[in-house]
């Protein structure tokens, strides 16, 4: 059986994160012209807040809104450029749903200041909080949770530091490190999410290693994000090039992690993951159907 992680609750200015009972699914709502999997599609605030609503509307427990796009070789955003992008998708959404959970994808202290005081929730931070030196100072003061992912080097220069010995404890070793750092620095253990960053600076090997091995990170006892959906690895293991051709695939590996009871899946297709996560919960707990 997987090793049982963390159970409870992560407190938002929006309401509770109850990760006791189930997988989250988090829905990702790039706003930018350039992301790997749908960059151009929804960065007219009319369609990007249209996404919202029907990521929502198909069970999204979390929306995750992001306006820099960090695949590989991408080059850093203005943070003025990522609000113009950023704030008026946040505002509509947050005006037409007071409960709703909203993340910002950003690795900006500005970012986070302004996106937080317009109504955001959570902030996801690809680096882990090291990219701007301004980040662990304004996510403490702010007392929003946090999601830390494991990245070495930076978007445009990741693919050249994908070497480890050992990927899943080398990244283990991270995080109780950065975790340790930024809880001495203010930002309180009950508001850190860890996210392993796969496709990350993480080869195919790698990226199945972690998927593999995801239950021997709930030994930190942090909530556990994973966003997989329509990675490159899953293309090479498919013979699939186009990035929407990918979802039996990105399914494939959410079943894998609702299995090992991680807490939040980042994904494109709401609907069909947040189906796999409730048949997942369904065969752990038949007695409900009884």
């Amino acid at each position: 059986m997987p090793q049982e992680g963390f159970e409870g609750t992560i407190e938002t200015p929006h309401g509770p994160l109850n990760l006791a009972d189930r997988t989250l699914v988090m829905g990702i709502l790039n706003v930018t012209p350039d992301s790997f999997s749908d960059g151009g599609r929804f960065d007219d605030t009319d369609a990007a807040v249209a996404r919202a609503q029907r990521m929502l509307a198909e069970g999204a427990d979390i929306l995750d809104i992001g306006a820099e796009s960090t695949r590989p070789g991408a080059a850093e955003v203005d943070p003025d450029v990522q609000l113009r992008r950023i704030l008026p998708v946040l505002q509509r959404v947050r005006a037409a749903h007071p409960g709703a959970i909203l993340s910002i994808d950003t690795r900006s202290a500005a970012v986070a200041e302004r996106t937080v005081g317009a109504g955001a929730d959570i902030i996801n931070d690809v680096s882990a909080l090291r990219h701007d030196a301004a980040m662990v100072p304004t996510v403490a003061r702010l007392g929003v949770p946090v999601i830390l992912m494991h990245m070495k080097g930076t978007p445009a220069t990741m693919l050249q530091e994908a070497e480890y010995r050992d990927v899943v404890k080398e990244v283990i070793d991270f995080f109780s490190a950065r975790a340790g750092e930024v809880e001495l620095a203010g930002i309180g253990r009950e508001r850190i999410i860890i996210d392993p960053g796969i496709g990350f600076a993480k080869n195919i090997f790698h990226n199945l290693d972690v998927l593999r091995r995801i239950d021997e990170f709930h030994e930190l006892g942090l909530p556990l994000l994973v966003g997989p959906s329509r990675k490159r690895f899953l293309g090479h293991v498919l013979g699939l090039e186009q990035t929407d051709d990918r979802l039996y695939g990105t399914l494939a590996t959410v079943a894998v992690c609702a299995r090992a009871r991680v807490q939040i899946v980042r994904v494109h297709d709401v609907r069909p993951a947040r189906h796999v996560v409730e048949v997942i919960e369904a065969i752990r707990h038949p007695e409900q159907f009884m």
